[in-house]
């Protein structure tokens, strides 16, 4: 066996929160980016926002039938508790749309993307910082996405299929551009990692965890 190194585990004054920090030695950055945070905030506002009108209006116009036809001093007050609660347990998704639109600014601040040549990196997180890593070997398929909304400020999603499920790069600069090279980057890797070694043409060394493409 191999010796083992006493400070492999040994901790540092790193911040681990960030994404320079975690860049294992040998690996190597090859593209990083963030939301166009203009798309972001509004795409934030617009997601769940017809379904969060229809639920308030059909809701406010049940209350205002109920008012209407009982009066509110007249409901009894075990009834007022009631409705309280099923209201604000029913309004649920109008309590989402509202979360996501107040905590868009912070969640951009937090969310970044990287490629290196050994992985996808995503950094997001509200309160803490999470980490998600998709490997070039685990990824099935990437799509792009662009919407209406999308096509006008220039950006699109990327969607990256693979062994772990699915993961959204949203609202990217250029997204054609980084689409491509990102598809680019997969093929050549997941070709090069697991060809048959006795079908590799006498010019290929294999790959060696250093990405030129």
């Amino acid at each position: 066996m191999g010796k083992i190194d006493e400070n492999y585990f040994k901790t540092s004054d790193k911040d681990y929160t960030q994404i320079d920090e975690i860049i294992d030695d040998g690996e190597k950055i090859l593209w990083r980016g963030k939301p166009k945070k203009s798309a972001y905030v509004l795409n934030a506002f617009l997601k769940m926002l017809p379904i969060a009108i229809i639920w308030l209006a059909f809701d406010g116009a049940f209350i205002a039938l109920l008012l209407t036809q009982m009066g509110w001093d007249m409901i009894p007050a075990p009834m007022k508790v009631f409705i309280f609660v099923f209201f604000a347990f029913h309004l649920v998704p109008v309590w989402i749309w509202i979360a996501n639109v107040v905590t868009a600014n912070r969640q951009h601040k937090n969310l970044e993307y990287a490629f290196t040549n050994r992985r996808i990196i995503v950094r997001s997180g509200i309160i803490g910082i999470d980490f998600k890593n998709v490997f070039y070997t685990d990824v099935e398929a990437v799509n792009l996405k662009v919407g209406i909304v999308d096509k006008m400020l220039k950006v699109g999603d990327i969607y990256i299929n693979s062994k772990a499920g699915a993961t959204v790069l949203f609202d990217i600069d250029n997204p054609y551009f980084i689409t491509g090279r990102l598809q680019k980057i997969v093929a050549d890797i997941k070709t090069d990692t697991l060809f048959p070694n006795n079908l590799r043409p006498e010019e290929n060394d294999g790959y060696k965890t250093d990405y030129k493409g």
